[in-house]
């Protein structure tokens, strides 16, 4: 697969992290430990490590899903928290690809991919056409009136990559994003992620523990014990 993106040039540092500590007293944890970390526009990274290395709360720090002990995360050379507050930037410049998908079962495809923009100034015609653009971008325009029980697990991520893209993010951000489907599925998505790289410059980061994931990225950024490493450890 290409890995060059084309809508976006690279080269401005889109999203880094400053010396970032995290801890959680409770569990005498140091999650993370001192990690810097850059990702420029346009750049599609992986974060790989074992089970308890820090990579998923690396991802929830530069989510605005979780603050920090000590340091900073900066989106654009701005520091988060001289944003009004976390849901602002989540809702304005973050879209986010979980590995269990968290559509709302009540709702179709094309109802669950507007629920991000409620917030926003669009109206709801706006609202119904670009959820219709987005399914449509991944595959999914013909389901679009099905409610997630109707879909098989592959037809319900790419509807919640959908919804990821519906407030035109800066970042897309995946936890585990193949982590839930069989191979030739994974292989999918992974094909999907390629595209919006490609073709739409999407910013990726995706956390993962699967090599084939990872090979998909540009690069890798290796952690174990909360801190970046060189390379993949084989010991554990």
């Amino acid at each position: 697969m290409s890995k060059t993106a084309t809508a976006r040039p690279q080269g401005e540092i889109l999203i880094e992290t400053v010396d970032l500590i995290r801890d959680y007293p409770d569990g005498h944890v140091r999650a993370l430990q001192g990690v810097r970390f850059v990702v420029r526009r346009g750049e599609y990274v992986a974060i790989m490590g074992q089970s308890g290395s820090g990579k998923s709360t690396l991802l929830n720090l530069l989510g605005g899903l979780d603050r920090p002990t000590s340091g900073e995360v900066r989106f654009g050379g701005r520091p988060l928290d001289d944003f009004p507050s976390l849901d602002v930037y989540r809702s304005s410049q973050i879209g986010f690809v979980f590995q269990s998908f968290y559509l709302l079962p009540t709702l179709t495809a094309l109802q669950n991919v507007q629920v991000p923009m409620f917030e926003g100034s669009l109206n709801a015609a706006e609202r119904r056409n670009r959820a219709a653009e987005l399914l449509e971008l991944v595959g999914m325009s013909k389901r679009a009136g099905h409610r997630p029980h109707q879909l098989s697990v592959g037809e319900r991520q790419r509807v919640a990559i959908a919804r990821a893209l519906a407030n035109n993010p800066e970042l897309l951000l995946a936890d585990e994003p193949t982590g839930a489907l069989d191979s030739r599925t994974g292989d999918a998505i992974l094909g999907l992620f390629d595209q919006l790289h490609r073709e739409r410059g999407v910013t990726l980061i995706v956390v993962t523990h699967s090599e084939a994931v990872a090979a998909a990225a540009e690069r890798v950024f290796w952690m174990r014990d909360g801190q970046e490493t060189k390379g993949p450890d084989r010991n554990k």
